[in-house]
C-alpha cells in the first residue's frame, strides 16, 4: 500500500467530528466499498461502531492519489448507511 498524507483539513476534520485516525486507516487499507468522487478523486467507506454515539456509522474518507502516495483531503460520518452502500451485503 502507498504511504498516506493527511490534509491539515482532514486532521481538523478527524478532531472535530470525533473519528478515530485508527478508524480512518483501517478504512484506507480495509475498505468496504470505493466509488469515484469528483474529478480524480475517490470514496473510501466502511462502516463502523462509533464508540461516541454507540450505533453502527458509516465512514466516507475523501481521497486523491497519486503514483507515489494516498492523499486524505477530508473525511466525515454518516448514519445514512444505506444511501452510500445501497445494494451492499454486510
Amino acid at each position: 500500500m502507498k504511504p498516506i498524507r493527511y490534509t491539515e483539513h482532514a486532521l481538523t476534520n478527524f478532531k472535530d467530528r470525533e473519528i478515530p485516525k485508527e478508524v480512518v486507516e483501517q478504512a484506507l487499507t480495509q475498505p468496504e466499498k470505493i466509488e469515484a468522487g469528483h474529478s480524480e478523486r475517490q470514496i473510501y467507506m466502511k462502516r463502523y461502531q462509533d464508540a461516541v454515539l454507540d450505533q453502527e456509522m458509516l465512514l466516507r474518507i475523501i481521497v486523491e492519489e497519486s503514483e507515489t502516495e494516498m492523499v486524505v483531503i477530508t473525511a466525515y460520518k454518516t448514519s445514512q448507511i444505506e444511501r452510500y452502500l445501497k445494494g451492499d451485503k454486510t
